[in-house]
């Protein structure tokens, strides 16, 4: 008897985050979710954009950096935005509703439609990318704008930055992150190769790129935190981070795990996700 009270305890105490990682799969899931969960849960105490470490307010509003230039999209400076670390049309173009459209995916006065709003719509795996938060970062808007799907690399010294003070820098559609943001995004790109093969795959060379990233750029205390709350929520692992963190000794603990259970649990109502997943996309 005292078993069947502890897990239907279980069961209510849990069922709010076990539900989103099965919603990965359900067409009821959607990238404005994600963002919010990312931007309310994951960062809730730490509140820094993922390239140039900008603050920002409960209100999403940027506060930005001593000498960030944003005279480039100047309204998207002003707010934060969720990028995609390895962009959803490198991974999109891999599925025929993207490239070639679905039977769902026709408008009220039958006309066919493709690409990203196809997919959203027809492929439960390309919606499952779309919304995984180990690849979501906060950033201001308009450098998400800029980098658009320009891939990562290296460039010249005498490549001036972009955006003043933040040093992200654009040369023929190629983007050289700050140094800050390297490790991120190489452990974000090496994940994703990982777990979504053959939907998505690095070419050797950028492949090499992102390793050498890795161990030159290590993993921190914050990095850390983000991801075993994800793991939390979406209840599977990115071990390219993990066993960085615990060979560190920087992975949180148990206690640190039911403090974060009990806040899912005051900040996960059924009502306000229904209302958020009706909200534009960015």
């Amino acid at each position: 008897m005292f078993f069947k009270i502890f897990f239907l305890f279980f069961l209510l105490l849990f069922s709010p985050f076990i539900g989103y990682a099965q919603d990965n799969f359900n067409p009821k899931n959607s990238f404005t979710r994600a963002k919010n969960l990312l931007l309310d849960e994951v960062y809730f105490d730490y509140k820094k954009t993922v390239y140039c470490q900008a603050d920002f307010n409960d209100d999403r509003k940027i506060i930005p950096p001593k000498g960030f230039n944003m005279a480039a999209l100047a309204d998207r400076s002003e707010r934060v935005e969720v990028e995609h670390i390895v962009p959803a049309e490198n991974f999109g173009k891999s599925f025929s509703a993207w490239t070639e459209g679905h039977p769902l995916c026709v408008t009220r006065n039958k006309k066919k439609y493709k690409g990203r709003r196809c997919a959203e719509k027809a492929d439960p795996l390309y919606r499952k990318m779309q919304t995984d938060l180990y690849n979501l970062y906060p950033a201001i808007g308009s450098i998400n704008a800029i980098r658009e799907n320009m891939d990562f690399g290296h460039l010249s010294e005498i490549v001036p930055s972009y955006f003043g003070s933040c040093h992200f820098k654009l040369e023929n559609e190629t983007i050289e992150p700050p140094q800050i943001a390297r490790g991120i995004i190489a452990r974000s790109y090496l994940y994703f190769n990982d777990t979504y093969a053959p939907f998505f795959t690095l070419s050797p060379k950028k492949k090499e790129l992102m390793e050498e990233w890795n161990l030159k750029y290590p993993v921190d205390k914050w990095e850390c935190i983000r991801t075993f709350r994800i793991e939390i929520i979406q209840e599977n692992e990115n071990t390219f981070v993990k066993q960085a963190c615990i060979q560190k000794g920087l992975w949180p603990d148990h206690q640190e795990k039911n403090l974060f259970l009990n806040r899912l649990q005051k900040y996960l109502p059924k009502k306000r996700i229904k209302k958020t997943d009706k909200k534009e996309r960015v």
